[in-house]
């Protein structure tokens, strides 16, 4: 008999996720972080007898009458080979008695498409599901053999300027690394989340949270910054200053936190999204292929699921307009 349990313990819950190869936005720390800030989350097993088949890290956030809330579970379930359907049948009984919303909404860590009876395919994308995963089993060789002449290029050259690379430890490193982000957000006007999040995630993640800077005479001039569960590295956050920029630190910093993650026995590093951009182009320097999850799915929970479906990207639209035309 199949049955959904609650659990409340951050060890068994990690030590689940891990069992199942998940992601790193399934780990505990991503869900305490979440619920530092306007989210509230559930976390349960899905166990058949005595075996546990699966899990979810369940994010929830209130939204305007009558939709009532956001059920959303990033790069998940996890779940035992062969027993994916199963799971994603109590994971839809279990929100649809306990938790109100008008979809629950999944993005899987897999590049097959959902069959599950019952999933749409949805157009409210929260991750992208364009990205690169690099296959960290391939021995160094192989991963630079797989990368632009350029990006090779560019990793030897930019080892070879006096930067040093170095573990991202301490609050007063992570706010240098902090202040070279605020000027990259400036230069490519993007927003950014309040410091307290940033040291959040460092702090509730733990050592699942790995951030590497590189120095020019003892000055950072560009991070980045991972989260990684036993298997899995994802990029959440990068940036370099101007220096860092001519220096082009960001390739050597790049291989640095590729191979430290081989050497940890990871082994998939997700550069997290892939648009048509010039950091996308950067990224794409380090493969000579590109990854294509299976992208979103909703699982509509009641009779306004259409508002939720439709309305949503009206809404980014008119809020990206009215930023336009504030000149915001």
């Amino acid at each position: 008999m199949i049955d959904t349990i609650l659990c409340d313990k951050k060890a068994a819950w990690d030590k689940t996720v891990a069992k199942f190869s998940g992601h790193p936005l399934q780990l505990w720390g991503w869900g305490e972080v979440k619920a530092a800030h306007n989210w509230r989350v559930q976390r349960i097993t899905i166990v058949d007898g005595n075996e546990t088949i699966g899990a979810a890290q369940i994010l929830l956030r209130n939204l305007p009458k009558p939709l009532n809330q956001l059920s959303y579970i990033p790069r998940g379930p996890v779940y035992k080979q062969g027993r994916e359907d199963d799971v994603l049948t109590a994971i839809v009984n279990y929100v649809k008695h306990n938790l109100p919303c008008a979809a629950l909404t999944i993005e899987p860590d897999t590049e097959h498409p959902l069959r599950a009876k019952g999933w749409r395919q949805s157009p409210n994308n929260i991750l992208l599901s364009r990205t690169l995963i690099l296959d960290l089993t391939h021995t160094t060789d192989e991963l630079l053999a797989a990368m632009t002449k350029k990006t090779r290029q560019y990793i030897r050259k930019s080892g070879r300027v006096g930067l040093s690379i170095k573990p991202i430890k301490t609050r007063q490193d992570i706010a240098a690394c902090l202040e070279i982000y605020r000027q990259t957000a400036k230069r490519a006007k993007f927003a950014l989340h309040d410091d307290q999040y940033y040291y959040d995630i460092h702090d509730k993640l733990g050592e699942n949270s790995q951030i590497f800077a590189a120095y020019e005479d003892n000055h950072p001039v560009s991070f980045l910054w991972l989260a990684t569960s036993r298997e899995t590295s994802f990029e959440l956050y990068g940036g370099m200053n101007d220096r860092g920029q001519a220096l082009r630190a960001n390739y050597a910093l790049k291989w640095h936190a590729i191979t430290e993650c081989k050497r940890q026995g990871i082994k998939r590093y997700d550069m997290n999204g892939l648009l048509n951009d010039g950091v996308s182009n950067f990224k794409r320097g380090f493969a000579s292929h590109e990854n294509n999850l299976a992208g979103t799915y909703d699982y509509p929970m009641s009779q306004f699921y259409p508002v939720w479906r439709h309305g949503l990207p009206l809404a980014k639209r008119v809020v990206r307009s009215t930023k336009k035309l504030l000149g915001k």
